[in-house]
């Protein structure tokens, strides 16, 4: 058997092949580009590699181009970590040089000694990787968006208190239509005093509001012309001007965020694993996308739950070492995975019976919230493994039974 293993660089990658014994068949640096892909697959060609048997990869990456040209047909890419790649490279040398061709030599040895402890790529459908790509950007574009709005907060805190308190009772604060409106109208507490009814309710219906203008615009000019501490006339215009800088930016994250939102509804629910995963309580649409973004939709891709639970952090790891036995949560794992994980187990507190009485079970066992939300996180992460395998709707009477009969 033959074994592939690509360094990955920029602008060119570096092929080695070696067989079973781990000899070098033969060495390649092939370019980032449509020239180079093909010569990669002749020279896979050319030892053996056919479409019923392809030749299997170790790459230190799972996306782009070159990944994608790969991963066409019925071909294994095995992602290698970088990390774990130079402790292997330790045992073929002590200097603990690096080489682009030397790392190739390894990556393709790491298949021919470790390939099961090692799991190639799984084999999504599109839909799945393109809904993937969608949710990933969505939550990055409001992780970014929190960001920016904790920045503006920040500056506002300095000069502008009035605006704070303005907008403290609003779900989503800052990031709100209405308060983006504000203070691009009135950036300073100067400005803001000056505002009449008339011009706070012009803004509040340019940012969307219908209901409860009258009220809200009478509201915002108290808030507006109390009795707070201000900066010098110059300071206050030039922190003026570096928050309407930052609500540029706030703006755009927000409609980022929005339109990709938007484009994460569209195609998750075209997805045949939608309607299972939407079963859930706690499971929104774009919760929904992010839990099967990153669990994808093979269904061989984890040999049980377990696996899953592992991979998204829910289930403890154990160390043991002579006397020592420790039982924690796990560090490494797949942190999108585990972050809506949390989301997921909070917001089913509120929508599902079962879930509320196994938390507060643990929470009177002595779990901490976070250990409690992880406990029922890995509980329903192996509920909803199940309902995916089975293709059935999740079940709240089969899902808690006991911890029903005990809330009644």
């Amino acid at each position: 058997m033959i074994y592939c293993g690509i360094d990955w660089a920029e602008k060119h990658h570096d092929v080695a092949l070696v067989d079973n014994t781990g000899q070098l068949l033969a060495k390649r640096r092939i370019s980032d580009d449509a020239s180079g892909y093909q010569l990669l697959l002749e020279l896979l060609a050319e030892y053996g590699d056919t479409e019923g048997s392809p030749i299997p990869v170790a790459i230190e990456t799972s996306r782009g181009l070159l990944v994608a040209v790969l991963r066409s047909g019925k071909r294994h890419v095995f992602a290698v970590n970088p990390m774990a790649a130079a402790r292997y490279r330790d045992r073929h040398g002590v200097s603990r040089k690096k080489s682009d061709p030397g790392d190739a030599f390894v990556l393709a040895n790491i298949l021919r000694t470790d390939m099961p402890m090692h799991r190639p790529l799984p084999t999504d459908t599109d839909l799945a990787r393109a809904i993937a790509v969608l949710a990933r950007a969505q939550q990055d574009a409001t992780w970014n968006r929190q960001q920016i709005a904790n920045q503006l907060r920040s500056l506002l805190r300095e000069y502008y208190p009035a605006a704070l308190d303005a907008f403290t009772g609003w779900a989503n604060g800052l990031c709100r239509p209405e308060a983006r409106e504000l203070l691009k109208v009135a950036p300073t507490p100067t400005q803001a005093a000056r505002l009449t009814r008339t011009q706070l309710r012009s803004a509040l219906k340019r940012a969307g509001r219908s209901r409860g203008i009258e009220a809200e615009a009478d509201r915002l000019q108290k808030v507006f012309r109390g009795d707070y501490a201000t900066q010098s006339r110059l300071v206050e215009d030039a922190l003026g001007k570096q928050a309407l800088a930052l609500l540029r930016q706030l703006q755009a994250a927000c409609l980022a965020a929005d339109e990709l939102a938007e484009a994460v509804e569209e195609s998750f629910l075209q997805h045949s694993d939608a309607e299972v995963i939407l079963s859930f309580p706690g499971l929104g649409v774009q919760l929904g996308a992010r839990m099967l973004a990153e669990i994808g939709d093979d269904r061989e891709r984890f040999t049980d739950a377990r696996g899953l639970k592992a991979y998204a952090g829910a289930a403890p790891v154990t160390r043991a070492s002579g006397k020592k036995h420790h039982v924690g949560r796990r560090v490494i794992k797949n942190d999108r995975l585990n972050h809506a994980g949390y989301l997921w187990a909070f917001s089913a507190l509120r929508s599902s019976p079962g879930a509320e009485a196994h938390y507060r079970r643990r929470r009177e066992q002595g779990d901490w919230h976070a250990a409690a939300q992880r406990h029922l996180f890995n509980r329903m992460i192996g509920q909803l493994y199940h309902c995916l395998q089975t293709s059935h709707l999740f079940d709240e009477n089969v899902a808690f039974p006991s911890q029903l009969a005990t809330a009644a």
